[in-house]
């Protein structure tokens, strides 16, 4: 064949490296070159490896011709990651996955080439590519070429193969298997330490000891696994194997694998290696020994079969007793406890003889039993948590910048979303939370948000209740009557006392209060004059000296003022407004307002008595001509400056002022 080792080659066969011809400036250049037709063959055959590296638009550039491709035309995609290749060249086109090469297939062909190149290699170097190729054909070769290339006249060593790989020495794996089937904690640390002087990676050497419990695991299983091929292993290594796999019971391999195999992957980056291999190291120990390595199972029988001495078993604690199982040292200590009142049943009739007579007539018990309902009002104070509900949310009110601050500290949103609320009350055992947003009181009203708000609650005030929010800040809306919004008693409206039509009686006295301010003296008289509005107290010599007066209509301000006092004295001090003045239906209403209101008479502008004495306000006297021709002659006597320049020179000296501008 033409492209054949060792053939002329082909000219319908290209080979395009995606890798670094990826754009559609290549693939327009090949889409081109396509259409020609083959020049000795029947086909014309272009191979794309690494073809998931061409772009989107390399792609689509190429759709056309991979829809409909002449006939001498195939197309061949070479890819490790086809997941990667878009949908539209996929559907189009057939997809054969190569699969990796089974171990026998794979030394078969490593055997092959070592011969055709004349090397000699050790038996037991052949795993170790293997195992490093993973597989592919490509790689395996190309580590053989690697540890050629270092090797001399002897050939390739497995020491020399194995420090070029840096692969785990047989002899390492071997002494911490060794010490994992005898429990031997220092030799398993001896193993690890003799890895990190050797300068092998922690997390290499935790995988081949995997691969290497892999392999004692299916031997183990299946005794002729060398010969199935399902355990891959030089010769000399084979009863090695074999002896390790029974050295261990079968729960204690699954153990030791399933432990290195859920922590080899974190070594890989790990900041302390070594620190993490000693700690799987001391997990590994434990499994082995909780597993139950071959060597250990007698021990363990024989010192389960043996329990009539459990006394002197604790004295070699260093050694086993270390693990003991909790059910067996509960069963130890009911033993001795069965024992120890076993020994002493004599003080049973011992508490038999005393006397019954005695507790009978003693009284003791008698005041006991009646104090024993004394601490039972102890419990009566405890109906704190089942606070009324008007109190909860008093609480609840007065402490509210503290909860919501309190909210803040587990949910900073709910915190910001409480800022407009207010608490309204309590309804059937529910503190209820009004909000005027309705889109925020159904997210306080989410599970999240709710539960932040009760722990807050719980927190300051120190009841745990339901909560829940509403939209309004409405109570009455809410469902809330006046007894659970928790706030202080509203005092109830006050009722003026309804006053009868003012009754004099004719033999009563007229309160000193009810003659009001007095009659105002007149303006300009003396003081001594002007009657005092509150008199002392008169004795009843001076009344009787002293003229009566007949006592005179009140005036409407003045019996508002009278009712006004009498329900203030009733109140007890209270400040109250007053209430409106009864309302007669014998008075006539007062007459509408006219549009053109009569101007009120000159002599009394304000409506107040003549009696009073006070002036009547005197209009602001009006300018008359004489005054403004005054003032227009003190005005053209002031002394002035006349302008005598003409238009052009105030036009020049602006520009000079304002802009700097100059003469030329």
């Amino acid at each position: 064949m033409s492209l054949a080792p060792g053939g002329p080659g082909n000219l319908d066969v290209v080979e395009l490296d995606a890798a670094s011809h990826n754009g559609v400036d290549d693939m327009r250049d090949l889409r081109d070159r396509a259409t020609y037709a083959p020049a000795e063959s029947r086909y014309r055959i272009f191979i794309i490896d690494e073809a998931h590296m061409i772009t989107t638009q390399g792609f689509n550039a190429l759709l056309k011709i991979v829809e409909e491709p002449p006939e001498h035309l195939i197309f061949i995609f070479a890819t490790t990651e086809p997941e990667k290749v878009i949908g539209t060249i996929r559907s189009r086109t057939h997809n054969y996955p190569f699969r990796l090469l089974a171990p026998p297939d794979m030394r078969m062909l490593l055997e092959r080439t070592c011969q055709a190149e004349s090397v000699q290699v050790e038996d037991s170097v052949y795993p170790l590519i293997i195992r490093a190729g993973g597989g592919s054909p490509r790689d395996s070769l190309s580590v053989l070429d690697q540890l050629l290339a270092g090797t001399g006249p002897e050939g390739l060593t497995y020491d020399l193969a194995s420090r070029l790989l840096g692969i785990t020495s047989s002899t390492l794996i071997d002494a911490a298997v060794d010490a994992l089937a005898t429990s031997d904690s220092a030799g398993m640390f001896l193993a690890v330490d003799h890895a990190i002087a050797a300068g092998l990676e922690p997390r290499r050497f935790t995988a081949d000891l995997l691969d290497h419990f892999r392999d004692l695991m299916v031997l183990q299983a299946v005794p002729d696994a060398v010969d199935n091929g399902l355990v891959d292993a030089p010769q000399d290594r084979i009863e090695t194997l074999q002896r390790q796999a029974a050295s261990f019971q079968p729960a204690a391999l699954a153990a030791i694998a399933s432990t290195i195999n859920s922590n080899v992957d974190d070594m890989r980056n790990a900041t302390a290696p070594r620190l993490l291999l000693e700690i799987l190291a001391a997990k590994l120990i434990l499994s082995a020994s909780g597993g139950g390595a071959v060597q250990a199972a007698p021990v363990v029988s024989a010192a389960a079969s043996a329990p009539t001495p459990p006394a002197p078993a604790p004295a070699p604690s260093p050694s086993g007793r270390v693990y003991e199982r909790k059910s067996q040292r509960l069963a130890r200590e009911a033993a001795e406890a069965a024992a120890q009142a076993s020994a002493a049943p004599e003080p049973e009739p011992e508490v038999a003889q005393v006397p019954a007579p005695e507790p009978e007539p003693v009284p003791a018990p008698e005041p006991v039993v009646e104090q024993q309902p004394e601490p039972e009002p102890a419990p009566e104070p405890q109906p704190e948590p089942a606070q009324p509900a008007a109190s909860v949310a008093e609480q609840v009110r007065s402490q509210w910048t503290a909860v919501r601050t309190k909210v803040g500290g587990a949910n900073k949103v709910a915190e910001i979303m409480l800022t407009e609320a207010r608490v309204l009350g309590m309804r059937d055992g529910t503190l209820v939370i009004g909000h005027n947003t309705g889109a925020l009181a159904s997210r306080l009203n989410d599970p999240r948000n709710n539960q932040a708000i009760v722990d807050a609650v719980k927190d300051v005030v120190g009841v745990e209740v339901p909560i829940t929010c509403v939209i309004g800040t409405n109570p009455s809306e809410a469902g809330i009557t006046a007894e659970n919004t928790g706030e202080l008693t509203p005092k109830k409206p006050w009722t003026p006392p309804v006053v009868e039509k003012n009754e004099e009686k004719p033999g009563e006295e007229e309160k000193p209060a009810s003659t009001g301010w007095g009659k105002p003296a007149a303006l300009g008289g003396p003081h001594g004059e002007v009657p005092q509005a509150s008199q002392p107290a008169v004795t009843p010599k001076d009344v009787d000296t002293q003229p009566k007066e007949e006592p005179r209509k009140l005036k409407r301000w003045e019996e508002a003022a009278a009712r006004g006092r009498a329900a203030l004295e009733a109140n007890g001090g209270m400040p109250e407004p007053p209430p409106p003045p009864p309302i007669d239906e014998s008075v006539p209403l007062p007459p509408e307002p006219d549009d053109d209101v009569p101007p009120p008479p000159a002599g009394d502008p304000y409506g107040y008595p003549a009696d009073e004495g006070i002036p009547a306000p005197q209009p602001p006297p009006a300018d008359t001509n004489a005054e403004e021709e005054e003032m227009l002659r003190e005005a053209a006597q002031e002394p002035g400056n006349r302008d005598r320049r003409d238009a052009k020179t105030v036009a020049m000296d602006l520009l000079s002022q304002e802009l700097g501008a100059k003469p030329v």
